[in-house]
């Protein structure tokens, strides 16, 4: 077996939804990331062996198979192959680990791996049936399923089904949340996300504009501001999340360069990290949310780790009532954990957030002198998905 190595790791700002991006067609918001990779990284892009890239919605603009288009539209040729993969919100963190898997069993050496996801364009749910266009409608699963499991939930109510079963409050969750909005203020400020952070040149209302920067983040915000907002899934008084502590939608795309150590030594690169390991798993789909829990775990137990032997973690902030209990539950040190903001903040473009969250983690690696980083995300239907690096 030969090593993955992350040689580097790339995103578009996230644009707010009807922000900046709003006039920019899916396919070439998906090429930045891979134009900016062959610039950064002085590689042809017909080098490249294969394009894996993660979108939720793959319909209509993001339909076509993207993984394919994006290297065309950014100008690679028509001799890159490229493949689109859904695994819902795990979509692009499984599009890295897919690549690093094709790199450790020889079958490649070179490859780009990521995700996109324009919520504005192609609005969450587009790909399911139904007038509400919820995958929590009925109508969007077979007869058949009922007769193994006895209800369809979003993944909100799974989100506050999780506050009731930890009984976190409202105002914990909204502490959590505010922190998030702050770590990304102070990481900003202290240019953390600059080498990571591409800017996009792109038109909007017809005008030429420069996006250098994610949009949907409030980092002046506090608890008392939150309070005031209303729930999202519940009726008042009855539940805790609202859009305060979920995540942003937003538009974006994110992409890694993944080698193996021969073409690392060919073009003369020094890697970010190593792919140690990645952990799939399923849960209890009407919680849904809850497997990086058992994901993490797995993928610790079977390296011989303990959760102090891991110097920084990237959890999705799909909701805060996640992240609270995966803390608990696993006893990792929220000090470690998302310390340049999450998805609270900076928000969750659906394919591409993972690719984002494990390219985050080589660079935290180098800022604090660490070796291991774990990231991990909470997947629609009930399932999990955890993967380790180690900085070189």
């Amino acid at each position: 077996m030969q090593e993955a190595y992350v040689v580097d790791a790339v995103r578009t700002p996230f644009g707010a939804r009807e922000g900046s991006f709003r006039d920019t067609h899916p396919q070439d918001l998906a090429a930045e990331p891979l134009a900016a990779l062959e610039a950064r990284n002085g590689f042809d892009g017909p080098a490249i062996e294969d394009v894996v890239y993660g979108c939720v919605v793959p319909v209509g603009e993001q339909g076509l198979n993207v993984g394919r288009i994006a290297p065309m539209v950014a100008g690679w040729g028509d001799s890159v192959p490229g493949v689109q993969l859904n695994r819902m919100c795990g979509s692009g963190q499984q599009a890295v680990t897919f690549a690093a898997g094709q790199v450790r069993g020889r079958m490649a050496d070179l490859l780009v791996a990521g995700g996109v996801e324009h919520m504005t364009r192609v609005p969450m749910g587009s790909d399911t049936p139904g007038e509400g266009h919820s995958y929590a409608d009925p109508g969007g699963v077979t007869d058949t399923y009922f007769e193994h499991f006895d209800e369809l939930t979003t993944q909100g109510e799974g989100a506050e089904r999780i506050a009731e079963q930890w009984r976190f409050s409202r105002t914990e969750l909204d502490e959590l949340a505010v922190d998030s909005q702050r770590r990304w203020g102070e990481a900003v400020a202290e240019d953390r996300y600059a080498e990571q952070v591409v800017p996009v040149e792109t038109t909007l209302d017809g005008e030429a504009i420069e996006v250098t920067e994610d949009e949907h983040p409030r980092p002046g915000t506090d608890v008392e501001t939150l309070a005031g907002l209303p729930l999202a899934f519940r009726e008042e008084g009855e539940g805790v999340v609202h859009p305060g502590n979920a995540s942003g939608i937003v538009d974006g795309a994110a992409a890694t360069l993944v080698a193996s150590g021969a073409a690392c030594e060919s073009y003369g690169w020094d890697p970010l990290a190593r792919v140690v390991d990645s952990v799939v798993v399923g849960v209890d789909p009407t919680t849904m949310l809850t497997g990086p829990i058992p994901a993490t775990e797995q993928l610790l137990a079977r390296n011989d780790l303990a959760i102090d032997d891991v110097d920084r973690f990237e959890v999705n902030e799909a909701f805060a009532p996640v992240v609270a209990a995966w803390l608990e539950e696993t006893g990792a040190d929220w000090s470690k954990t998302n310390v340049w903001g999450g998805a609270i903040a900076h928000g969750h473009p659906l394919g591409a957030t993972g690719a984002a969250l494990l390219g985050k983690l080589p660079y935290q690696l180098a800022d604090c002198d660490g070796r291991y980083g774990l990231c991990t995300m909470c997947i629609g239907f009930g399932q999990g998905i955890a993967t380790l690096v180690e900085r070189v």
